[in-house]
């Protein structure tokens, strides 16, 4: 073979090569296998326009607002903040009566309601008197929420329950028992949705020891423990 067809079969095979090396365009679809790991990579973690919008009826920036369960009762100690306007800012206790006064609102009724629905409330009425104002309000004190424990205990009484609160819980924060206290014959009253009274029975000895631990019961507003 001569010289030059010996160079132009070398070019040929370069050719040939380089060529393979090209990938088709139309090969370059989210579902090929052909696809470097670098692009699928990107279109693994690429997130389309939807997925990066702010949630419906939202800013960006502005923190999605939950359900708030507790519901204000009366002697809570509420703190209500508007942004900006600090003469009608305020701290403030439910009266028995389940209202609280505010200046340029008077009298308006908390209990019963969440934080966020009496959040909601005031920034409505507000708008009478403040262009969009901005209302936060915290529990600051939750008097609302109570137990009693009676009995042979060392401080008896009644508790906030602000916070969960078991049966020993409670014993504990009532002081421990009194020396000739009944310790396996307590029991919970509780009232029942027809307006009588329930008791429940907690044998402290049993629960100790680790025996009949579902009477350690999570107790409820109104509850009373009884320690005979």
């Amino acid at each position: 073979m001569r010289l030059r067809d010996c160079k132009r079969v070398r070019d040929l095979c370069f050719v040939l090569a380089m060529l393979s090396m090209v990938v088709p365009l139309g090969a370059l679809s989210e579902n090929s296998q052909a696809q470097p790991l670098g692009t699928k990579l990107f279109q693994r973690f690429r997130k389309s326009p939807k997925e990066n919008a702010s949630p419906k009826g939202l800013t960006p920036g502005q923190p999605a607002i939950h359900d708030d369960p507790y519901a204000i009762g009366p002697g809570d100690v509420l703190k209500i903040n508007v942004w900006h306007e600090p003469e009608v800012s305020s701290v403030v206790a439910v009266r028995p009566d389940g209202k609280i006064s505010l200046p340029l609102l008077g009298d308006l009724k908390a209990s019963g309601l969440t934080p966020n629905q009496l959040q909601e409330t005031l920034t409505e009425k507000l708008q009478a008197f403040i262009a969009n104002p901005t209302v936060a309000i915290t529990v600051q004190e939750v008097k609302s929420r109570k137990f009693n424990v009676l009995g042979e205990v060392q401080h008896p009484g009644s508790y906030s329950l602000g916070q969960p609160v078991c049966v020993l819980d409670a014993i504990g924060m009532a002081g421990g028992f009194r020396d000739f206290a009944k310790v396996s014959k307590i029991y919970v009253l509780r009232r029942t949705s027809d307006g009588g009274d329930s008791q429940l029975p907690f044998n402290y000895k049993q629960v100790i020891k680790g025996m009949n631990v579902e009477q350690n019961i999570e107790l409820e507003p109104g509850d009373t423990i009884v320690v005979p």
